[in-house]
């Protein structure tokens, strides 16, 4: 049997996600110093930007079968590795092609460690702590995702941020050492690749309706992050580094929010939860659509991004609890789903503007609320039926 501990595990699941909130972020926040050092138009600072959600998604994809035959072990140090690779080559190397390169490493790495630690989480816990150990992760994705830009300003004046890069790949290095030294779960599945239950997982009702609500939730989610900006620039008076930091107030919500879910999803029904974050989060994009000044557009985007945060926890509790035999597999469907609903209602978002006009964003986000609440509403007994078998588990 193989023993390992599980407090050290879900450490080293809760790095991860931290190198995963900084995959997901370094770009933006760099961009800006890439863009004016190779004197880059928009269509090639959009180019350099494309492929890092191309990476996430082929990570996410792959991650699962390769859990699930041969553990987490390996896969959380390749994963880190790809991720160190990719960052140190922004500091280090000044050919453009090798910089996409990079870049492509950096979301093909951040897209294994963001399913591989979150399925890792999901099957150290029993399915009462599930969505509690699972909002935590979300806290720790919200650190890095905030730490890397807050470093970045503090130090920019002292150091260039390929230094600060340098000094991150140092500490994914040792990150990794850790990872070697522990011990993981076993591998589920001990001989061959799992493709044949992966196929067949893809005609589960069930998991396609988790995942089609996964479509909506990190589509709303990026269509936040990525057109907040350009939504305020044309009604708010103040310059985009302002504004930019206007938006990190919707991490910050999502973040407050999951260290306050690690104990309510104790004690509260989970549909509940996700029925409530909903409208919260109607609420807050309700606000934004009236906010005129930067404190409003602040407050909105905590409430909105406070509301948003219990949908991935949640509903990844419910894979984790209803597939265990193969959730990594199960889990990196879902992500390869909801990744896909990101960039297609992004897609559809700058249609709705040039048609209509970015005064309609708010409008369009407050209609993927609604339908995510109409798939929680229309699948509840399925939905139930899960969440019943984790309190009878217990």
């Amino acid at each position: 049997m193989n023993a390992y501990n599980k407090n050290l595990v879900y450490i080293a699941a809760c790095i991860g996600m931290v190198f995963f909130g900084i995959a997901f972020i370094v770009m933006g926040s760099v961009l800006p110093s890439l863009t004016a050092k190779y004197s880059l138009d928009a269509v090639g600072s959009s180019s350099l930007v494309s492929l890092l959600p191309v990476g996430v998604l082929a990570g996410s994809l792959l991650f699962g079968v390769v859990v699930d035959r041969y553990g987490y072990k390996l896969l959380l140090a390749v994963s880190t590795l790809f991720t160190l690779f990719g960052i140190e080559g922004l500091s280090f190397f000044e050919d453009l092609n090798i910089l996409r390169i990079c870049i492509f490493l950096i979301g093909l790495g951040g897209g294994m460690l963001n399913g591989s630690t979150n399925a890792l989480a999901s099957d150290i816990s029993d399915d009462k702590e599930r969505g509690s150990r699972l909002s935590i992760l979300g806290v720790c994705y919200g650190i890095g995702a905030l730490g890397i830009p807050l470093l970045l300003g503090i130090l920019s004046k002292s150091y260039h941020y390929q230094f600060i890069l340098q000094r991150t790949g140092l500490l994914m290095l040792l990150s990794v050492l850790y990872f070697i030294a522990i011990k993981f779960p076993e591998p589920k599945i001990k001989q061959g690749f799992p493709f044949k239950q992966a196929i067949q997982l893809v005609k589960e009702p069930l998991l396609l309706i988790m995942s089609f609500f996964l479509f909506f939730q990190s589509g709303i989610e990026g269509l936040t992050n990525n057109w907040t900006t350009s939504y305020l620039h044309g009604r708010i008076a103040v310059g985009s580094d302002e504004v930019a930091l206007g938006l990190t107030f919707f991490v910050l919500g999502m973040t407050v929010s999951r260290l306050i879910l690690s104990y309510l999803l104790r004690i509260i029904k989970h549909e509940y939860i996700l029925m409530g974050g909903i409208m919260t989060a109607v609420t807050g994009t309700i606000i934004l659509n009236y906010a005129f000044d930067l404190h409003f557009a602040a407050i909105s985007l905590f409430i909105t991004g406070f509301g948003l945060a219990a949908g991935f926890p949640v509903i990844i509790s419910y894979i984790g609890t209803a597939y265990k035999n193969i959730s990594g597999t199960a889990i990196g469907l879902a992500m390869f789903i909801a990744l896909t609903g990101n960039t297609l209602l992004n897609f559809a978002m700058g249609f709705i503007s040039d048609s209509f006009g970015i005064s309609s964003f708010p409008v369009f986000i407050i209609v993927l609320l609604l339908i995510q609440a109409i798939i929680l509403f229309t699948n509840s007994k399925k939905l139930k039926k899960v969440s019943d078998t984790s309190i009878k588990n217990n």
